[in-house]
């Protein structure tokens, strides 16, 4: 039973939430906003979940002097230091010149910063593996890239300044981004709708356990 009640809930869940989609009548014209405010209570314990389990593998850590343990220590102080000023303005926490908000600006939100612009450089990195001219469609990829770049730019125009207006770069950069980008992003879209309503089909009818943690 321990499989088969979720399963069940799940399956439930599924039909009725695809069928409030072609009945638009009540109580299934309703359902869309019970289901929401089941969505945010259910996101919500799993917040806390997912917190108290970080927290509870990094004590772990502390305690066996873990690999890196020492930056499992400044987890732990920073949940706490949060948590504390959070609970302690209660509402007024987000004002302007409140620890809870001083924390949030000016440590919490560098850091985020921080981490997004360390991924440029992967990004780099991994565009450079990508654009090498190995094969017909490396190649496309990198032209596509370098028009769409420098089409970007003032100086891209300044080089096909001499040319009609259709031919310049910026012009080109717009055409690939409107029409062979736009068609690409599309099937690749589609491509996405179908294996989710596959995927979702397979976990209503049960077919699909791997959420349950695999058999």
């Amino acid at each position: 039973m321990r499989r088969e009640i979720p399963v069940l809930i799940t399956g439930i869940a599924g039909v009725v939430f695809v069928v409030q989609y072609f009945i638009p009548h009540f109580p299934f014209n309703r359902l869309s906003n019970w289901f929401s405010d089941w969505f945010s209570i259910i996101a919500a314990c799993a917040i806390w979940l997912g917190a108290l389990n970080l927290i509870k593998i990094s004590i772990e850590k502390i305690a066996y002097r873990r690999h890196d343990w020492g930056y499992s220590i400044i987890v732990v102080a920073c949940f706490l230091l949060m948590v504390v000023f959070g609970f302690w303005a209660g509402r007024d926490s987000r004002e302007p010149g409140m620890p809870f908000t001083w924390m949030y600006d000016f440590v919490y939100s560098p850091l985020s910063a921080t981490m997004f612009a360390i991924l440029a450089f992967f990004v780099g990195s991994a565009s450079y593996r990508a654009f090498r001219a190995r094969n017909l469609e490396a190649t496309l990829l990198l032209l596509a890239a370098f028009f769409v770049m420098l089409g970007r730019v003032p100086v891209g125009d300044v080089l096909t300044g001499f040319l009609p207006e259709q031919f310049q770069l910026s012009q080109v950069a717009a055409w690939i981004m409107n029409f062979p980008n736009s068609a690409g992003q599309r099937a690749i879209m589609i491509g996405i709708a179908l294996g989710i309503v596959s995927a979702s089909l397979r976990i209503i009818l049960g077919i699909e356990r791997s959420h349950l943690g695999g058999e």
